[in-house]
């Protein structure tokens, strides 16, 4: 895909996709490189890396934007985005996989729910945590995947009962897949950017 930078013309009438299908003009790091063939773990975890380079692309090269809101009164951002799949990496991965009880969320919690989100303000500090966080969850996700006997390790979940880490995996790619779709959104509407 070819990545097209605008500012967004009403006059122009809805961009058309196939427009932008050219995946050898697309700058940076290929996004679609997990294997088509394979073992179940390796499929999964392809998946899964394939739809976190997907938020890091959708959130390339705008850091003073990412904080900026989707359209009132929502509090939807890119920032919001990566504070929340930060949160949620650590919740699935470290504190129900791994049992880590102190692995708390860092940008929401049950007094403010959507902290991840309303919390995201274009302070360069702000920007810098949420990667960092979001980061140092991938990290430990990656580890604790490799590192795991089998996908059929599992953990009581308050939410969904006894979840094992083949449902995480799933769940995740879910998650991203979900939120990349709002990413696209958020960023055309930022800097008129399509075809990521």
């Amino acid at each position: 895909m070819t990545v097209e930078t605008h500012t967004p013309d009403t006059t122009d009438g809805p961009r058309r996709r196939a427009d932008v299908l050219d995946e050898t003009a697309r700058p940076g790091p290929p996004r679609f490189t997990g294997p088509a063939t394979g073992d179940e773990r390796r499929m999964l975890v392809g998946f899964l890396a394939d739809q976190r380079a997907t938020l890091v692309l959708k959130c390339a090269g705008i850091a003073d934007g990412l904080a900026h809101r989707a359209v009132a009164p929502s509090t939807l951002s890119l920032l919001g985005l990566v504070r929340h799949l930060a949160d949620v990496e650590r919740r699935w991965f470290r504190e129900i996989l791994a049992g880590q009880t102190d692995a708390a969320p860092l940008f929401s919690s049950p007094a403010d729910p959507d902290g991840d989100f309303d919390g995201a303000t274009p302070d360069p500090e702000a920007v810098t945590a949420a990667w960092d966080a979001w980061h140092a969850a991938v990290a430990f996700a990656e580890r604790f995947t490799a590192e795991a006997p089998d996908l059929d390790v599992s953990a009581h979940d308050a939410w969904r009962g006894t979840v094992s880490l083949r449902w995480v995996l799933i769940h995740m790619i879910e998650e991203y897949a979900r939120h990349n779709g709002h990413a696209d959104l958020l960023r055309e509407r930022l800097d008129g950017t399509t075809g990521m």
